[in-house]
C-alpha cells in the first residue's frame, strides 16, 4: 500500500513538472522608417512561452503586412 503511493506520488510529480507555466509577457515591436525609429509594447498575459512568442511573431507579421518600413518583435 505504501509503495502504490509512492508511486502514485512520484508520476504525479513527474507530470507536473511537464505542464508549462503560464506567465505574462512583453512584446516589444520596434519600427524603422527613414531613421526614425517608434517602438511599441504588446502585454500578452496568462501564456506558455511558446505561446507568446508565437504571439508577439504575429504583431512583427501584422506591422510589416500594415505599414511602411520594417518592424522587428521580442520577447
Amino acid at each position: 500500500m505504501k509503495t502504490t503511493k509512492i508511486i502514485t506520488g512520484l508520476a504525479l510529480l513527474v507530470l507536473a513538472s511537464f505542464t508549462s507555466c503560464k506567465k505574462n509577457y512583453t512584446c516589444t515591436c520596434t519600427t524603422v522608417v527613414a531613421s526614425v525609429s517608434v517602438t511599441d509594447t504588446h502585454g500578452i498575459d496568462n501564456a506558455t512561452y511558446t505561446d507568446a512568442k508565437k504571439e508577439c511573431n504575429n504583431y512583427e507579421d501584422q506591422a510589416n503586412a500594415s505599414y511602411p518600413g520594417g518592424t522587428t518583435c521580442h520577447l
